[in-house]
């Protein structure tokens, strides 16, 4: 049997990280992944979307090429070269990640986990062969997967998941998609930049839940702009394909939608089934493992991280999750720290947010103050065409410490991390304002929402000092 300081069960954004770091430290690593090395994020997830979203970008931006004397004579899309792209994007990052793991001497077994022991993880081989490692610790980084929901038929070729969304090869007439979160919105832009009609329903009073309503009204006032049907409060009752030659979406109002594709884009579940840990007595709260701080499951040893706790279904808090776990494995000591998150929606235009937004300290009571700058003042974004959006920082005004940030419009995600690292070292929102930023650029924004959380903002009339 094969022995490591650290066994890794699931290769992706958490647990390849996490074995790099081990690596690194000096530990022996040992990493089991059953399928492609990059998990969700880098195969199905993070990196195709984004992929997509600048086949869709470049296609917009063609669009309106004459906006800036461009003169374009006709403008066309092939989705399959498009995919094609995509799919390239995906071989190169995963070829690299593969490297990094053997340039870091970390050992990867193909195979699917599960542990025998809290020491020890059999891993069952494609071939049907078995063998099984053992490890001093061992971090489960199995992930999630897409929800399948029976009341929907979902048959993966007309009724599909994001999964399959970002394989098809022919822009489907008109999609309707269930779900108006982050994956729903994102969807639905893709979708009508590559020229279908599409329906988006949401159950909730809103789409962008999560965010606050003043970002996701530009969102909503683009998607009228660009012919996005949007219907919320409403209760998807049945789905069936075949139905006249399409899918036919059924709401609990009694309305009905044929379409020629339904994309779900709600709900993930939680790959924690079979994969030993009843057996080791883990404890799994509905689908979840659960873990303390130090990423450690009630086991001593056993470590989980990612999407599978249920903690935030981010590619970048599994990474960050992975290091911490690998950290206390290797008896250095660390604590996750949830404070300072960011995340991003990749709408046109984008979403960044990051700690406390505006609705949250509404919710609960908080005394925050807020500056606000929009784009439509910005002479780099007038000069790119990009007007949409503002920048927005919470503030706390006893301290003058910056709670959170939510940025819509042109490039927010890159944006985000000047007030990321301002909320994570807990700089004063002065700190912000009185930083040169160069001009003309799109900072600016930023640092003259910081300036208006005093009200002084020198391209806004604001209220006074």
């Amino acid at each position: 049997m094969k022995e490591f300081d650290i066994v890794i069960v699931g290769g992706g954004p958490g647990g390849y990280v996490a074995a790099i770091r081990g690596a690194q430290m000096g530990a022996r690593v040992a990493l089991i992944e059953k399928d492609r090395i990059g998990g969700t994020c880098l195969n199905r997830g993070c990196i195709p979307t984004k992929a997509l979203y600048y086949s869709a970008k470049a296609l917009n931006s063609a669009r309106r090429a004459a906006e800036f004397g461009v003169s374009v004579r006709e403008v066309s899309f092939d989705l399959a070269k498009a995919v094609e792209r995509k799919e390239g994007v995906v071989k190169k990052l995963v070829g690299g990640v593969e490297q990094l793991l053997k340039g870091n001497n970390v050992e990867v077994i193909n195979g699917a986990g599960s542990l025998e022991s809290a020491g020890a993880v059999r891993v069952a081989r494609a071939g049907g062969s078995t063998e099984t490692v053992a490890g001093k610790s061992v971090i489960i980084a199995t992930g999630s997967e897409p929800a399948m929901i029976p009341a929907f038929n979902m048959d993966r070729r007309n009724i599909i998941t994001s999964t399959e969304a970002l394989d098809l090869k022919k822009v489907p007439e008109s999609v309707l998609i269930i779900g108006g979160g982050v994956m729903g919105c994102e969807f639905a832009t893709l979708f009508s930049a590559f020229g279908s009609r599409v329906t988006v329903v949401e159950l909730l009073p809103s789409i962008l839940s999560t965010e606050d309503k003043a970002v996701s009204r530009v969102i909503m006032k683009r998607f009228k702009e660009t012919g996005v049907n949007v219907l919320t409060e409403v209760v998807v009752e049945g789905v069936e394909a075949g139905a006249e030659g399409g899918v036919k979406t059924r709401l609990k109002d009694g309305r009905e939608f044929l379409t020629e594709k339904v994309i779900v884009s709600i709900g993930r579940s939680f790959n924690s089934a079979n994969i030993g840990l009843e057996s080791i007595g883990v404890n799994i709260e509905k689908g979840r493992i659960a873990v303390d701080g130090r990423m450690e499951t009630n086991v001593k040893g056993v470590y989980a991280i990612g999407d599978v706790t249920g903690r935030m279904l981010l590619a970048h808090v599994a990474s960050a999750q992975g290091m911490v776990a690998v950290s206390n494995a290797l008896g250095k000591g660390s604590e996750m720290d949830y404070s300072a998150i960011p995340s991003g929606i990749f709408t046109d235009p984008e979403i960044g947010s990051v700690g406390m937004r505006e609705k949250d300290a509404q919710e609960k009571g908080i005394e925050v103050v807020v500056g606000r700058f929009p784009y439509a003042a910005s002479g780099k974004a007038i000069g790119m065409g990009e007007t949409d959006g503002f920048v927005q920082i919470v503030a706390d005004p006893s301290t003058d410490r910056a709670l959170g940030c939510s940025i819509v419009g042109a490039h927010a995600t890159d944006l985000l991390g000047e007030v990321t690292l301002a909320i994570k070292s807990g700089a004063r929102v002065s700190d912000i304002a009185e930083t040169i930023h160069a001009h003309p650029t799109l900072p600016e924004i930023v640092m003259e929402a910081a300036e208006d959380v005093h009200g002084a903002a020198i391209h806004k009339i604001g209220r006074k000092r």
